[in-house]
């Protein structure tokens, strides 16, 4: 079976005992989120709000609550998917064994949108306020979409197989925005839209932009998908959704998803700019309110028996991690015939994804010597910030495979232990300066800018870990309650931060290489020690969304030679809570308790809430 409606999926689910509808009256004010957080975290079943107050249509959440949901609701057509990825990688396999791949070109020839001048997302209209009313976070600016479809052409270049299907924040209400005329539509730098935009604004012509809702699971996927900018998402949507996905042009109109549960048509506004936010982002904080194009909605359509998909985003793991996962089965072979001598990358889901990637190179320059320093690991960690959605990366890590063939990417204590017994702090920190971060990453000096580093590792090891607290280990004033993260890792409690605090520069100048601490090459000063060292999940958000290398790195007897920076003790990173900070996602008390009494009265969902 394969998906054209989000009720087709859902009755899929239902039947396989996969879905629960929930028939209580619920809120789609902060509630519906409570409890699709809790859900996921109970690895729970997708559920149907059957009855959202105040408005007539029903939502779905958890669809992709875990990963052996989100192959079942593509079972029929995940296995050609990866078949037509590795005949991308090397074609010569289909003449090896066709038997494989005798599909394949029939799959290929599936994968292309299909023309159409009617489709089921036209048979009703109704406006923005009737619509879900979505709020995850007490402090979120309005309701927002938050599985929304947003599809765009080039204005100099039209046609579908030039689009950009990008899943980019929208915003129902809320702020400045004129109700049913106006929402806000937020995307990140480096995004597909941006392409199209600045092609707008440079051509004086509006862009239009239509918003897709539900529809086949597969055209939400393809929207989160890190496809080469040029390679139209309707394609591997295609493919993942078993059929052509339907698009229907009328005149000069943009093409409306003809499946899809919801469509809103509209064009962007080339001098408008309103604020957008806060929204309680994936990075587990508040993104803040900044002017963002405000689109100008003309019509809104829906399908008859039309279900509103929605998720909830905050600190990972949630449900869009599946996302991540999904992704990676089908792209992981993908990058080392991108990137030559790069065996596999792990962008980190539970540092919130874009301020971890780890990665596994190789070292072949010189194969008559013995490597003892990075050396092609280099050129492969700038190939990686230069590719895609990975040159958003805040700490890229990367090790030699030479030196642990088996070394499990995944297993992140081993592949992390690994590099703190190698690294050479006085070498093998490579710093970009006043560049370039993610846009919901607030641990840096502005909007989209911050640092970057390379900590690269090859060779012998040249430390043991320690796992202990030396008993001689002494700590400046101010400094306490030093616990052992991992081996070789220590979190230090460190005084509150101030604007313009250098008290971890003070802490790092207090201490020589001779010291106790040095034991362990790797210190993190941090807001609540016993918090960061009680999970591995606490400790890699806890360090990496809330520093910014150039500016939260220090280390005991530091230098700068040539213009490069290095220390000769520990490496300290300072991830204590900033002022400039945003504000992490806490869930309003009113609402927990009322979930809570809710399960208190049993229920369908009552065991997972």
């Amino acid at each position: 079976m394969t998906h054209r409606s989000m009720r087709s999926a859902v009755e899929d689910l239902r039947r396989q005992q996969q879905l629960i509808e929930l028939p209580d009256e619920v809120d789609a004010h902060l509630e519906a989120a409570e409890i699709q957080r809790r859900v996921y975290l109970s690895q729970g079943p997708a559920v149907l709000f059957s009855n959202v107050r105040n408005c007539r249509f029903p939502m779905v959440s958890n669809l992709f609550g875990n990963l052996e949901r989100a192959r079942y609701l593509f079972r029929h057509t995940l296995e050609n998917v990866r078949r037509l990825i590795e005949l991308k990688i090397d074609p010569q396999q289909f003449w090896r064994t066709p038997a494989r791949y005798w599909k394949s070109p029939l799959t290929a020839l599936g994968t292309l949108p299909r023309r159409t001048r009617r489709g089921p997302v036209l048979a009703h209209h109704t406006r923005i306020s009737e619509l879900p009313r979505l709020q995850s976070w007490p402090d979120d600016g309005g309701a927002f979409i938050t599985l929304p479809q947003v599809y765009t052409e080039d204005v100099q270049a039209p046609g579908m197989m030039r689009s950009n299907l990008g899943m980019y924040r929208v915003q129902l209400s809320g702020g400045k925005y004129e109700v049913d005329h106006e929402i806000g539509l937020h995307y990140q730098i480096h995004r597909g839209i941006g392409v199209h935009h600045a092609a707008a604004i440079a051509a004086g012509k509006p862009l239009r932009v239509n918003i897709f809702v539900g529809g086949t699971p597969a055209m939400t996927l393809a929207a989160v998908m890190p496809l080469p900018e040029g390679m139209s998402e309707l394609t591997f949507a295609g493919a993942l959704a078993g059929h052509r996905i339907p698009m229907i042009h009328r005149g000069h109109d943009l093409p409306l998803y003809g499946d899809a549960d919801f469509c809103i048509v509209g064009a962007i506004d080339l001098e408008k700019r309103l604020p957008e936010g806060p929204f309680g982002d994936h990075l587990g904080y508040y993104s803040l309110a900044h002017e963002f194009p405000v689109l100008r909605v003309e019509k809104v359509y829906h399908r008859e028996g039309a279900i509103w998909p929605f998720t909830v985003v905050g600190r990972p793991p949630q449900e869009d991690t599946t996302f991540g996962q999904l992704i990676h089965e089908l792209t992981g072979p993908i990058i080392p015939t991108v990137i030559p001598g790069v065996k596999a990358v792990h962008a980190v889901d539970a540092a919130g994804v874009h301020p971890l990637l780890l990665a596994i190179g190789s070292e072949r320059y010189a194969p008559y010597q013995a490597t003892q320093q990075p050396q092609e690991l280099l050129t492969q960690a700038n190939a990686l910030l230069g590719q895609g959605q990975m040159s958003l990366a805040k700490y890229l890590l990367i090790v030699s495979s030479n030196d642990a063939p088996d070394l499990d990417i995944h297993d992140i204590p081993a592949f992390l232990q690994h590099l703190l017994a190698r690294i050479d702090w006085t070498r093998d920190l490579h710093f970009q300066t006043r560049t370039t971060i993610d846009t919901l990453d607030y641990s840096g000096s502005g909007l989209n800018e911050g640092s970057k580093v390379v900590l690269a590792a090859a060779g012998p090891a040249v430390r043991t870990l320690t796992v202990d607290i030396p008993g001689e280990l002494r700590l400046p004033d101010g400094f306490h309650e030093p616990r052992v993260v991992l081996p070789g890792v220590l979190a230090v409690q460190g005084p509150r931060a101030a604007t313009a605090d250098n008290a971890v520069e003070q802490f790092a100048a207090h201490c020589s290489a001779r010291d106790a601490i040095n034991r362990f090459p790797l210190v993190v000063v941090v807001d609540d020690s016993d918090f960061t060292a009680r999970t591995l999940n606490n400790f890699l958000w806890t360090v990496f969304t809330r520093s910014n290398p150039a500016a939260d790195i220090h280390g005991i007897e530091s230098f700068t030679t040539h213009k490069h920076w290095g220390c000769r003790g520990s490496l300290i990173i300072d991830a204590r809570i900033k002022p400039h900070h945003a504000p992490p996602l806490i869930e309003d008390p009113e609402i927990v308790r009322r979930v809570d009494a809710r399960a208190a009265r049993g229920g369908p969902l009552a065991k997972y809430l």
